[in-house]
């Protein structure tokens, strides 16, 4: 507290200069509009033409006449304010001599002024110089403020680096869960940091430069943080968007400050995330970009010139690896390339105790049935659904968070609230019923689809008029071929059953042909699953990280015959999916009749009826489904509507 004191005063006085410079400059602007406003006045009212100069003059109204270089100051006889001769001006339009006859015959005293020249060069000048410095006051004055006190162009080019100290970030390792390989290869570099001499000793350099490569929201930008907590250095921190300007050279410029700064401060930790935003490789072909590529040289220069020994790290942050230029991914760059993927069970598990600490959950959680149901999910999915799951458990008045809350957490992410106010009309909830059961049935009927949790016509605000959900017995890293067959079999059995029972079909099938046709696509030109075209890859994916497209990679008679070859693997499943449903139309009435009367049904309600109406008295594969795992992928929706289902997550779900 003392220090905090001591330096009061001398935190206090740029504050008081810089109140004492913002009362100067509004006297100075208050001056000068008040000077302004007296010329014009000045002008307005006791400016008098010169003939009207000459009828005041005849008439014998003047008294006394100044000559102030071309100008008349003219006193007048009678008029007065506030008992003061009231004084007009005039401009001369006439020789001095006849001027002088005409006063001297009007008997008007006149004087003539003599300004002395040097003060009519000193006026002048004042004149021109005083608003053009007030003017360049002004600017600089705004410049400083907006670029952080360097001068009127001084702050384009400085760097835009957030520096922390380790304190302030207050992350470590223990704060990052789900990445232990991630953790493993950084953690090697925070020991050379804390111990150099073991590895130089042996001829050990500390690596320049670490890319953290991964899909959004899996934690990238919190390992680099805790790279600088657990280092106890100065963190860098800032965008690659940052050093883009629209005057080129800016950027370069931002980089030599941002290197100068951590050299200063090393040794140190420098953190770029987005990198791809100056790192794109250069390319002729359309022209390119000059501020970019300027800024992209400069980064690798820098990156070649500074000293390992002093202890200066770079990290960086991307979701598009594929687009950067290679001279920054060669070593001696960027020597790491750290993956941070998708976390699997055990990192989810991990992941949602972190999230779990600072709330409060009572004895039905169970944070691995909620990883099993979410497979696929990121770290940021995770604190999502853990917040949702804590704000649930308040809306309902309970003091800590429930396996119920989190269940219906994980289907607020995925497909959205349930909509209490939308009504359907019984013909619909038929529909919809019939439909979400179709699905529901096939997956039963097939040994290598996955275990029904959840069925439910009640609509969700994502658009779902209904969905299906599905758990996973195990998570699973690889699908074999009759596991995708039977996928596209559970796409498709929504649209089957709407043409068994209605003799019509909807557009509730929307996303289901999508999925449907997409894993189909990827069957025959990614996994080679084609009879037709074999082993041949026709695809390549794009942004893996990102969206994971796949693009052809072939001629336009060969697209043409993958289009034949997606459309007979589908018509097979959806016979397939047909024949299953029309053998078992029966069972499909009782378990719709029942879903319409109760809206939302269980895996167990629904396997109870399935084995009931077949007659069997245990079940085999279906009965492992426990109440505390659900899955979904593709709800039921509106048509216009889209979601998209992550290929990884081995879930299900229907829209409408």
């Amino acid at each position: 507290m003392e220090q905090n004191q001591n330096k009061g005063p001398k935190d206090d006085g740029p504050k008081n200069k810089q109140s004492l410079l913002v009362v100067v400059i509004c006297l100075m602007m208050g001056l000068i509009v008040v000077n302004l406003f007296s010329i014009l006045t000045k002008n307005q009212t006791n400016q008098i033409n010169y003939s009207e100069f000459i009828e005041k003059v005849n008439d014998g109204e003047v008294k006394e006449v100044v000559i102030k270089s071309d100008t008349l100051e003219i006193t007048l006889k009678e008029q007065k304010i506030m008992g003061q001769p009231v004084k007009v001006y005039t401009t001369m339009s006439e020789s001095l001599d006849e001027l002088t006859k005409r006063l001297e015959k009007a008997d008007v005293t006149f004087g003539r002024e003599q300004p002395s020249p040097v003060a009519e060069v000193i006026l002048s000048l004042l004149g021109m110089v005083i608003p053009i410095v007030v003017m360049i006051f002004l600017l600089s004055f705004m410049f400083k403020r907006m670029n952080g006190g360097s001068g009127i162009m001084g702050g384009v080019g400085k760097s835009k680096a957030k520096a922390y100290v380790q304190k302030e970030t207050g992350i470590t390792f223990k704060d990052v869960a789900g990445q232990d390989e991630a953790k493993e290869s950084l953690q090697e570099v925070v020991d050379f940091l804390h111990n150099p001499g073991k590895y130089t000793a042996i001829g050990a350099k500390l690596p320049k430069g670490a890319l953290l490569v991964g899909p959004p929201g899996t934690g990238k930008t919190l390992l680099a943080k805790a790279v600088a907590g657990e280092a106890h250095v100065p963190f860098f921190s800032l965008s690659g968007s940052d050093f883009v300007e629209m005057f080129v050279g800016v950027g370069a410029s931002r980089v030599r400050d941002l290197f100068e700064e951590a050299k200063k401060n090393a040794p140190c930790i420098i953190f770029i995330d987005e990198v791809d935003a100056i790192g794109k490789s250069r390319d002729s072909r359309y022209g390119g970009n000059d501020e970019r590529e300027q800024t992209l040289n400069q980064l690798l220069a820098e990156m070649d010139g500074f000293d390992t020994s002093k202890g200066l790290l770079i990290l960086a942050a991307t979701n598009r690896p594929e687009v950067l230029d290679p001279a920054l991914l060669r070593p001696g760059r960027f020597d790491r390339r750290v993956i941070v993927d998708r976390p699997d069970l055990k990192g989810r598990v991990s992941i949602l105790k972190v999230h779990a600490k600072n709330v409060s959950l009572d004895e039905t959680v169970d944070l691995e049935g909620i990883a099993l149901a979410t497979s696929g999910a990121v770290g940021s999915d995770l604190a999502n659904m853990m917040n949702e799951a804590a704000i649930l458990a308040v809306k309902n008045g309970r003091s800590a968070v429930s396996q119920k809350d989190l269940l219906e957490a994980v289907e607020v992410v995925l497909v959205g609230k349930e909509k209490k106010d939308r009504i359907l009309s019984t013909e619909e909830r038929k529909i919809v019923s019939y439909h979400e059961v179709g699905h529901a049935l096939v997956s039963a009927l097939q040994k290598d689809s996955e275990p029904v949790q959840k069925i439910t016509i009640v609509p969700r605000t994502m658009g779902a008029l209904g969905y299906v959900m599905h758990v996973p017995e195990e998570e699973k890293f690889l699908n074999t071929r009759k596991e995708l067959e039977a996928m596209l079999v559970g796409y498709l059995g929504g649209r089957a059953a709407e043409e068994i029972v209605f003799d019509t079909v909807t557009t509730g099938a929307a996303n289901d042909i999508e999925q449907a046709t997409k894993v189909a696509r990827a069957m025959i030109t990614q996994y080679g699953m084609s009879d037709r075209f074999g082993l041949m890859g026709l695809a390549e994916t794009q942004n893996q990280y990102l969206d994971g497209k796949a693009m052809l990679n072939c001629g336009d008679s060969t697209a043409t015959e993958i289009d034949h070859e997606v459309m007979k693997l589908l018509k097979k499943s959806y016979d397939e999916a047909k024949r299953l449903l029309s053998e078992n139309r029966d069972v499909m009435d009782k378990i719709a009749e029942f879903l319409i009367q109760k809206e939302t049904i269980t895996g167990k309600e629904f396997m109870k009826i399935f084995h009931e109406a077949k007659g069997i008295q245990e079940p085999e594969v279906k009965g492992r489904i426990e109440e505390k795992t659900v899955e979904t992928e593709a709800p039921m929706q509106l048509p216009g509507t889209h979601t998209d289902a992550d290929e990884n997550q081995n879930s299900e779900a229907v829209e409408i």
